[in-house]
């Protein structure tokens, strides 16, 4: 079942791309690489044993936003969506402030409007 801001984010990367820019996804978290020494499905889902395990860690790393990409003038963009009142980390105000310190258009989006405004580099944090 989609999340309000899965929902949020699918928004804003369908109005991004009518605008002429370019965002994708960027998701986060960790998983588990080795060799595969047993597989099989259980009640649970699916049961597999690696051999040689280490911590596999995806995504931009600790604040990085939730889309990024370019504009229509090839600017990067990164936008942290946000859903109702969740607030933003240190980490990601950060990642954000950074963007933007390099010539970037960057911020928090709560509604596709904060997004074409994002787009448009007015779009405070």
């Amino acid at each position: 079942m989609p999340t309000a801001e899965s929902e949020l984010i699918n928004a804003i990367k369908l109005e991004a791309t009518n605008l002429g820019a370019r965002l994708f996804r960027v998701n986060t978290g960790t998983g588990w690489s080795g060799t595969v020494i047993h597989k099989e499905a259980d009640r649970a889902g699916n049961m597999v044993t690696i051999r040689n395990a280490r911590p596999l860690h995806a995504g931009l790393g600790t604040g990085g936003s939730d889309l990024i990409g370019w504009s229509r003038e090839g600017r990067f963009v990164a936008i942290e969506a946000k859903a109702g009142k969740t607030r933003i980390t240190k980490e990601q105000r950060r990642f954000l402030e950074a963007v933007r310190a390099a010539g970037g258009l960057a911020g928090v989006a709560r509604t596709v409007q904060d997004a074409r405004d994002i787009l448009a580099g007015g779009q405070p944090l």
